[in-house]
């Protein structure tokens, strides 16, 4: 890889490369540290690289790798926190689509941020300082930026439907998923301005530093152009609360993240489509831990333990969907009791045989091993729980679908639910209906993580 040459065209007075570190990657993106010497001494620098080709985001939302630095410039020119870019790459520097902006110092570790004592005194102010740079983002001209023909509009509707449809195209029917699916299309917001959306602005995607707060918005990945609240609901999203007590981001409440807000736009956000927009991010998540199990299902040596084991988040994201629509008192699972298989993305089996490959190919060394170690420990628990308690929660779904009157065996009846349920044929208000779904999410969640905090607020209404 040529990496003098993209700087010795884009910084000045470039002498030499002194090193260059990867320090994330995904499947399709990575970012170095990059630091080199120059004319008056020593500058550091961040590459944002794809990972051979451009892929498509999760569920195909967003712009690819291209419009990125587009992005990170416009944001920075509307006063969002945030790196410069100083130059993108070409195609004689060997190094594939991507490019370099300013090195900015802070954390990104969501837990650290909602909980860690360094952050105690930022924690204060820095919802609001999120409101304030959400509403520089919705202001920002999409067509004077360049970047009209590189982003997808997408209405609430679109957004849902698309949505559902990647979901169904997984072919494992999740009943939760389309009752909310349902709900979501009956509970639209009332239309307003379609505006520039980060779309993946949450804790985890922002830097922070003890001293300043709000230091920069990462990750431009799922931006388009659509409902601007639907940024305020995906902070607000519990699975992005990282343990922390804040309705935002596990920092922070929603009155400081609504006045941040307004102290730029002038606009007070609504709370009833911020709520919706909440709603919209377990479902969202929902599907997309199942998409990510996808792939190690499509690849299972290549993808690793770790696209296994986010398939089994899903239920996190549902019981949060149970607790916010159809809350409820729900029958806990006995154990040792005999029944058929549950099924799943993933499966109770190719969760055995992710832990067989994860344990054949031997321990990666460093921190990315000791992560892997406990991606897997957490899968053989699993594992363990679901054969204690998965007959119950097996034998009682089929039961409860019976006494809907829905014939054949589980997966069918499974499926006519879901189909019934997305088309409105049958009633989201029925009580046999949400009773069931109560019952059946809280027993797959205290299969996959019964210390989720939406679990025990969910087992907190049984007494």
């Amino acid at each position: 890889m040529r990496r003098g040459a993209l700087l010795s065209r884009v910084v000045d007075g470039y002498e030499a490369l002194v090193s260059c570190e990867r320090l994330t990657g995904g499947a399709s993106r990575e970012t170095s540290s990059v630091v080199v010497r120059a004319a008056g001494g020593e500058l550091v620098f961040a590459l944002r690289r794809a990972v051979g080709a451009d892929e498509t985001p999760l569920l195909g939302i967003g712009p690819g790798l291209e419009a990125e630095p587009l992005l990170f410039s416009a944001a920075h020119a509307a006063g969002v926190p945030g790196p410069g870019v100083v130059g993108v790459l070409e195609e004689s520097d060997g190094l594939g689509a991507g490019f370099l902006m300013d090195w900015i110092d802070g954390e990104t570790l969501g837990g650290r941020i909602a909980r860690g004592e360094a952050f105690a005194d930022v924690r204060g102010k820095l919802a609001w300082q999120c409101g304030a740079a959400l509403a520089r983002i919705h202001s920002i001209d999409v067509e004077a930026a360049g970047l009209g023909a590189k982003l997808r509009t997408l209405s609430p509707e679109a957004l849902i439907r698309e949505t559902h449809g990647a979901y169904r195209s997984l072919g494992e029917p999740q009943p939760m998923i389309d009752f909310v699916g349902r709900w979501l299309l009956d509970n639209l917001p009332d239309a307003g301005p379609m505006r520039l959306v980060h779309g993946d602005f949450r804790n985890g995607n922002l830097m922070v530093s003890p001293e300043n707060g709000l230091r920069a918005v990462l990750d431009w990945e799922l931006a388009h152009v659509g409902d601007p609240m639907r940024d305020l609901g995906w902070l607000c999203t519990r699975s992005w609360r990282f343990g922390g007590d804040g309705a935002v981001g596990g920092f922070g409440t929603r009155e400081e993240l609504f006045a941040g807000y307004a102290s730029v736009s002038g606009e007070a956000p609504s709370s009833d489509a911020v709520r919706f927009w909440e709603v919209f991010g377990s479902w969202w998540w929902a599907i997309g831990c199942l998409t990510m199990a996808q792939s190690w299902r499509n690849d299972p040596e290549g993808a690793g333990i770790e696209r296994a084991a986010i398939g089994r988040r899903s239920s996190e994201c549902q019981i949060d969907l149970v607790n916010m629509v159809i809350p409820g008192a729900a029958r806990l699972p006995d154990e040792g009791v005999d029944g058929s298989d549950l099924g799943g993305l993933p499966s109770l089996e190719e969760l055995r045989r992710a832990l067989a490959l994860h344990d054949g190919a031997g321990a990666a060394e460093g921190d990315r091993g000791r992560f892997l170690a406990r991606v897997a420990d957490n899968v053989r628990a699993i594992v363990e729980r679901e054969d204690r308690l998965g007959g119950c929660v097996a034998l009682r779904e089929a039961e409860a679908l019976r006494g809907m009157s829905l014939g054949g065996e589980a997966a069918d009846m499974r499926g006519a639910l879901c189909e019934g349920l997305w088309s409105g044929e049958i009633a989201t208000a029925r009580e046999d209906v949400r009773s069931f779904l109560r019952a059946r999410v809280l027993g797959q969640v205290l299969i996959d993580q019964p210390g989720y905090p939406g679990a025990v607020e969910a087992q907190g209404r049984l007494g």
